[in-house]
């Protein structure tokens, strides 16, 4: 009995999930940027405590990864699944060193005393209260982000290796690849969001 394809809906349904995942993220810049016109100062102040140098090092780091995915689907398509399982690899090791970065830049944060409900942040203004609550949650919805995309990932080199992902068949590692290239943009806002605009 052959398998059943719908690869128009597969991609459509994804291309919809992505939408419903944008709207979300931009519901979130948009309560960045009402907090941020009403407590201008404190955001200011607030951003300072940020380490720029790693939230740049990240936005390098996703970008490789975006580029290893797109490629690891050139290589499925070219058949050369050998390559395909290389660069899926490399992307998750990506991804990784990603969520390593942000263990510390968060630990260095908690060690200081600046995260939620600690004694420390309840003493700042409301402004700054404002700025580690959008930080710490932003931050942390795209860090569960990645770790589902890691998922996906793992999921997508188990089926390219056992060869039911391959040059005829390559949807579920195209959506896989668009969710990855969804979690990049995330964090190509947040990093100047949040480090940047001071």
């Amino acid at each position: 009995m052959e398998e059943h394809r719908d690869d128009i809906g597969s991609r459509m349904g994804m291309w919809i999930f992505i939408f419903t995942e944008i709207l979300l993220f931009g519901g979130l810049f948009l309560v960045y940027a009402i907090f941020r016109a009403k407590y201008s100062a404190e955001f200011h102040s607030a951003a300072y405590e940020l380490n720029t140098f790693l939230g740049a090092f990240n936005t390098v780091i996703l970008l490789i990864s975006s580029m290893t995915v797109a490629m690891s689907i050139t290589a499925v398509q070219k058949g050369d699944k050998k390559l395909a399982l290389i660069l899926l690899g490399i992307t998750i090791l990506m991804a990784l060193t990603f969520l390593v970065n942000k263990y510390f830049e968060w630990g260095h944060k908690v060690h200081m005393g600046i995260y939620p409900g600690s004694d420390l942040l309840k003493q700042f203004e409301q402004g700054e209260l404002m700025f580690f609550g959008l930080y710490y949650f932003m931050t942390g919805l795209h860090v569960f982000h990645i770790i589902v995309g890691m998922i996906i990932l793992l999921v997508v080199m188990y089926k390219v290796n056992s060869g039911t992902i391959n040059a005829d068949k390559f949807v579920l590692l195209e959506n896989g690849g668009l969710y990855w290239h969804l979690v990049d943009l995330i964090w190509i806002f947040l990093f100047p969001l949040l480090y940047l605009i001071t």
